[in-house]
């Protein structure tokens, strides 16, 4: 699958997602409420985005999103 075939709001919203459960996960987090429920609502607009009504395989593509959201976030990083 090419990574250009993601939309940008369904990659913008994976890395949301990265960072928020990365703020969840660190030790001590501040406003683990906020958090969770941050978390929850941008496990919904993954899972229900329009966009994997269009994927043959949605168990790859969504393994191939994260991988690339990550992948986005480290180059952020370095």
């Amino acid at each position: 699958m090419d990574v250009t075939d993601f939309p940008d709001d369904l990659v913008q919203t994976q890395a949301a997602w990265n960072a928020t459960y990365d703020a969840l996960a660190a030790p001590r987090p501040r406003d683990t409420t906020v958090l969770r429920r941050r978390l929850l609502l941008l496990s919904v607009r993954l899972w229900w985005h329009p966009y994997w009504e269009t994927v043959p395989s949605v168990p790859a593509a969504r393994s191939e999103l994260r991988h690339l959201a990550r992948a986005h976030g480290a180059v952020r990083a370095a």
